[in-house]
């Protein structure tokens, strides 16, 4: 009897290369799974089964995750306005946790003994899958063909065809990767530090060209509405706004970061609800969080997307910090009024019951209805008493090192 190995299943080159590998190579029943974390349409997930079958699979399934990645993880993302290097949020790096850890959930459920996936040895997702199968079924086996013998795509296609297989693996000019929290989009322009991608290589083209008055309605910190359409599951405002900004060619741009491996990488992506929603919350953040509260939330959120990034999803670390998150939204109810415009939007302004910036305490720079002239005389003296003092000891202390 032929052991089993679980093989994260996407229906592209390199993992159609492992599913041959693997059974003919390594004589392994192979076990494909797909992850749908919002990225796929009813009709992609049915070509992706039809080819595994092709490739002699002994089974093949779709887990859909999408709720669980939207609770899990993408909520804390705009919890935290999490943009990595203020422009990137996240869109492929957190799905790919949910994604292994669910692949390493299946692999147990099935009594494998193995489980596999395509990264190669270049990228992020091959640390990310890594540490969660570590963590979670050590005592399987990971099997990566295509990072273990530095196989190049013509390696791989005249492998497969060797064995039968002629599935059109034409080097595609751009690759894509859609998932709920946006897209990714990787071509010859983002392999080098100078170039922006075309107009051709973004999956969604642009059509909008009349500005466009938009509501979106928070409860909590959590997107429930859009416009009139109110108490809406949280993933699908999400897609709602999705499809109503990303026609305005909203939410382009390419990130520059650091990968985990320690080399500098570009992508391209296009998230417009993402985009959108994050500076939407953060504004309302802004109206209904004291300044502390502010402080702080953004020195977590900066080191939970990062973390996240790095393929630490399940240090313990990270449960803490989600917790304080999602305790500052308490008040962070209320509709944020955005206009749509090609290639930008603008924020005009929010309406909640919790606003701070309340016109019966005053109104800044004008006037103020709670306290008078003498009483900010006191408080500024007492306020910058400590400084005066070290410049009473001190003397022109300052001047003198400045002026070496």
């Amino acid at each position: 009897m032929r052991q089993k190995v679980v093989l994260a299943y996407s229906g592209g080159l390199d993992t159609t290369y492992c599913a041959i590998y693997l059974s003919k190579e390594l004589n392994l029943d192979v076990h494909a799974v797909t992850i749908q974390t919002g990225g796929f349409s009813t009709q992609e997930l049915a070509n992706i089964e039809m080819r595994a079958l092709s490739l002699g699979v002994a089974s093949f399934k779709v887990i859909d995750v999408t709720e669980q990645y939207y609770t899990s993880c993408i909520r804390y993302l705009i919890y935290g306005n999490v943009l990595k290097n203020a422009t990137y949020p996240l869109s492929v790096s957190a799905e790919r946790m949910l994604q292994a850890m669910t692949v390493a959930n299946y692999a147990k459920e099935t009594g494998a003994e193995f489980v596999a996936h395509g990264s190669t040895g270049a990228g992020n997702d091959q640390v990310r899958f890594d540490m969660v199968f570590q963590s979670v079924i050590p005592s399987i086996k990971i099997l990566t063909p295509i990072r273990d013998m530095q196989l190049s795509r013509e390696a791989e296609i005249a492998y497969l065809k060797e064995h039968g297989v002629n599935l059109d693996f034409q080097k595609a000019q751009y690759s894509i990767n859609k998932g709920l929290w946006g897209t990714s989009v990787g071509g010859k322009e983002t392999l080098n530090s100078n170039g922006y991608l075309p107009e051709e290589a973004w999956p969604t083209q642009t059509r909008g060209a009349t500005p466009f008055e938009i509501v979106l309605h928070f409860n909590k910190g959590e997107l429930t509405g859009v416009n009139n359409e109110q108490n809406l599951d949280p993933v699908i405002a999400i897609q709602k706004l999705q499809m109503i900004a990303q026609p305005y060619g909203i939410g382009r741009d390419i990130h520059v970061g650091d990968t985990i491996i320690g080399i500098k990488g570009r992508v391209g992506f296009e998230a417009a609800a993402p985009l959108i929603i994050i500076k939407a919350h953060h504004l309302l953040e802004k109206h209904t969080l004291t300044k502390w509260q502010l402080y702080w939330k953004d020195q977590l959120s900066t080191w939970y997307g990062n973390w996240l990034h790095e393929g630490m999803m399940l240090d313990p670390t990270m449960r803490n910090v989600e917790k304080f998150m999602e305790d500052t939204q308490t008040n962070v109810t209320g509709m944020v009024f955005i206009t749509l415009h090609p290639y930008r939007f603008v924020i005009t302004g929010i309406e909640s019951p919790h606003d701070l910036m309340n016109e019966k305490f005053g109104a800044y720079g004008e006037m103020n209805n709670t306290w008078n002239g003498d009483d900010v005389k006191g408080f500024a003296k007492i306020f910058g008493n400590q400084v005066a003092i070290f410049h009473a000891v001190n003397g022109n202390q300052k001047e003198t090192v400045h002026n070496g």
